[in-house]
Formats: C-alpha cells, sequence, structure tokens
C-alpha cells in the first residue's frame, strides 16, 4: 500500500512556563510524515521556503519519506507559528501567524502519488483538501484532520469534504463545534451521519474513542508524568494510525482498533520533547515495547 499526506512544514516557536523555543521544526506533514515513517515510506505534499533547513530535509530523507512533493520556493520564507502554553499544557494560546509561503499553498499531487491507497488530508483550507480529491485516483481510504479555525470560517466547504471522506481525526471542542452537541457520544453519532464511516476523537492525556457505524472502541492515553511540548501530538497520533495500516494493508475493525494503539503509543513519545526532537532517537524497538505496556494497561 501507500500513504501521501498534504499538510504543512512549519516553524514553530513554542513557550512553556519554563522555556521558550525559536523556530524549531512542525507542521501537520511533518509530525505525521515521521510518526508513519516507523510503519511505512510516506510521501508528502507540502511547501517550504529557501530558508530551511537542509539538515531537516536530510533528516525526512534519512527517516524514508518521499520528499516529491516537497516543494521550495526560491526566496521564500516558511510558514512560522508561534504558540504559547500555560501550566495545563491541554491548552494553548496562538500568539502569531506568518502563513509566508504557505499563503498561496496550491496543494499539487506528484503523478507518482495520483494512485496512493491512503490518502490524509491534514489541517489545511477545506477548499484545497476539495481540490485534492480532483488530482486522485479513488484511495482505499480518505481520511482529514481539521482546526477550528476552518469549523468557524469555512463551515460549508468543511461540510462537503465530510462527506467525500471516510476517517476523520478530531478533538472533544472540534466535534462539538461541527454537531452543536455537547455530549460526546451523541456529537460522535451524529457526525457519521455527515459522512464519515470512522471518527477517531483524539482525547488528549484521556485516551482517543473510534466510532463507527456499529461499535465503540475506547483506549487509555499512555500515563506520562512529564509533557514538554504538546505541540504536534494529534498529527503525530494520525500518523502512526495510518502508518500502521499502510504497513498491514488491511483496513479492518481489527486493525483500525490496533491503529489507534499504534497512534497513541506515537503521540505519547513526541510530547516528552519539542518538535521532532524525539524522533531523532526513537528506534522501532521503543515503539513495539511501549505497544506492549499499552496491550498490559487494555487488558483485565
Amino acid at each position: 500500500m501507500s500513504l501521501v499526506i498534504v499538510g504543512s512544514v512549519a516553524f514553530d516557536t513554542i513557550e512553556t512556563p519554563l522555556v521558550r523555543k525559536e523556530k524549531i521544526i512542525g507542521g501537520s506533514c511533518t509530525f505525521c510524515a515521521l510518526a508513519a515513517s516507523y510503519f511505512t515510506r510516506p510521501g508528502i505534499v507540502a511547501v517550504v521556503g529557501e530558508d530551511f533547513p537542509p539538515e531537516t530535509i536530510a533528516f525526512l530523507k534519512k527517516r524514508r519519506i518521499d520528499l516529491r512533493g516537497l516543494k521550495i520556493v526560491p526566496g521564500g520564507k516558511t510558514f512560522h507559528w508561534q504558540g504559547r502554553y500555560g501550566e495545563d499544557p491541554n491548552h494553548r494560546t496562538t500568539i502569531r501567524t506568518d502563513l509566508n509561503v504557505f499563503q498561496d499553498f496550491r496543494p499539487e499531487i506528484p503523478a507518482a502519488y495520483k494512485k496512493a491507497d491512503i490518502l490524509f488530508l491534514a489541517n489545511i483550507d477545506p477548499d484545497l483538501q476539495e481540490n485534492i480529491f480532483l488530482q486522485v485516483e479513488k484511495p482505499k481510504l480518505t481520511a482529514m484532520d481539521t482546526i477550528g479555525l476552518w469549523i468557524e470560517s469555512k463551515p460549508e466547504a468543511l461540510l462537503r469534504v465530510l462527506r467525500k471522506i471516510d476517517l476523520f481525526f478530531a478533538n472533544d471542542e472540534e466535534v462539538r463545534m461541527i454537531t452543536g452537541e455537547r455530549n460526546l457520544i451523541k456529537a460522535g453519532q451524529r457526525l457519521l451521519s455527515i459522512g464519515p464511516s470512522v471518527l477517531v476523537l483524539k482525547k488528549g492525556e484521556h485516551g482517543a474513542l473510534v466510532f463507527s457505524r456499529d461499535a465503540l472502541f475506547g483506549i487509555v492515553a499512555y500515563p506520562a508524568e512529564t509533557v514538554v511540548d504538546p505541540t504536534g501530538a494529534g498529527d503525530t497520533f494520525a500518523g502512526g494510525f495510518l502508518g500502521y495500516l499502510d504497513q498491514v494493508g488491511r483496513i479492518t475493525p481489527r486493525e483500525i482498533r490496533r491503529a489507534v494503539v499504534y497512534g497513541s503509543v506515537m503521540a505519547s513519545f513526541i510530547i516528552e520533547d519539542f518538535g521532532i526532537e524525539r524522533f531523532k532517537t526513537l528506534k522501532p524497538r521503543d515503539v513495539q515495547a511501549r505497544y506492549e505496556v499499552f496491550k498490559k494497561l487494555a487488558t483485565f
């Protein structure tokens, strides 16, 4: 099988109560692809400026990430996001967003990607997400993510995309915003009626829930004692989830449950350091060892 991820590659400036990190590597495409690379060889579609570090591009290649869809704009500046976390790492405030080359980003799917088995549309403008469907052949699985900005500013476009996809990643707030339901079970069921056949509800430190037409599955989160930087955890979750499905080549209820566990495993690692730093030391054996820990947590 094959996995293609469309999203952002960016610089992040992160502020926490203890430290500030300037222009570290981030972006939905980056986190998702790196997590997926522990299971498969993903391809990405994104844009960066000429200021993007060559050593990071080399690292992405080292992790077996296909960069044929990464456009480097000569003289351009890479998308930059700045955010601040308080004592509660579940809540963050956006301080600044500089779109730079991302402002004119119009995803172009390389010919080698058009027959992808799994397509992931990360949290970009839903009009751009919708256009991507015109550029690819029918994938076996289409998945998407979004953010509150698009839910509020482009609700009609977002709903059009939701009607076309198979799987939707979202958190509590996003599901409530889309459906208008406060109860998460009702909200999840209502969202499924819009279009997706599977909803993966990310609940951060409380784990995840998977809604389908005839089943509900839940998993606890890894009991992390210290959260250094939660930025990118959701995209890392999606990368582990989709990367595993691409590896096994089967999209069944059983494999989707295992994919949720692998997504949670990958997300539990990325929060241990800033940006993508944890990926630089993370080994496949570490991933499998923590997967076994998750199995014990869920066995009774």
